[in-house]
């Protein structure tokens, strides 16, 4: 018999402790644990076996800030977004026909991790980054023109991680890393 999801008993997967140290380091950044206890949870985590060990290991940590996820949509035409704008947690970016242009060099990011999914017919997206932030581009499908980048080799502290995802059908995907 499949052990449910609400299981206390069911085995912690790998994704389960990226997401729970994510929340730790969060908790951190945000003054809620001094560094001592950090350590401390993320040792107990990473060494945990079952849900209902994480879920005792995390009682202690704020509440989990709700997900936030927008979509921006268009049948034709350009998608912009560019200046001081609030980058939610999941951004989903639709087009049929269109370039796509996100300038996320001086966004306000309130989440280290963000997820950006493209479905995108035809027309080519652009994306500019923050100076050392972290891209990964593997839940990305292009069907005509592999996507252009090169990843940073610089890392700053405090950069958001962001992950594209999607799929791409004609069109080329060009993201770079801002400058300042």
């Amino acid at each position: 018999m499949q052990p449910s999801p609400e299981d206390p008993s069911r085995p912690v997967s790998e994704d389960d402790r990226d997401r729970a140290v994510r929340r730790i380091q969060d908790a951190y950044a945000e003054g809620h644990i001094p560094h001592e206890e950090m350590d401390g949870h993320v040792h107990q985590v990473l060494t945990v076996r079952t849900h209902g060990d994480l879920a005792a290991a995390m009682a202690s940590l704020p509440a989990e800030k709700p997900a936030t996820t927008s979509t921006i949509g268009a049948a034709g035409g350009r998608i912009r977004r560019r200046g001081a704008w609030r980058v939610p947690r999941v951004l989903k970016v639709e087009s049929a026909f269109g370039k796509v242009r996100l300038d996320l060099s001086r966004a306000v990011f309130e989440h280290s991790v963000v997820d950006i999914e493209l479905q995108l017919g035809s027309g080519g997206a652009k994306i500019t980054v923050p100076r050392g932030a972290i891209v990964d581009i593997e839940g990305l499908r292009t069907v005509w023109k592999d996507p252009r980048f090169e990843p940073s080799r610089h890392s700053v502290p405090g950069a958001p991680t962001i992950r594209i995802s999607g799929t791409m059908e004609y069109g080329r995907l060009r993201i770079r890393h801002a400058r300042r």
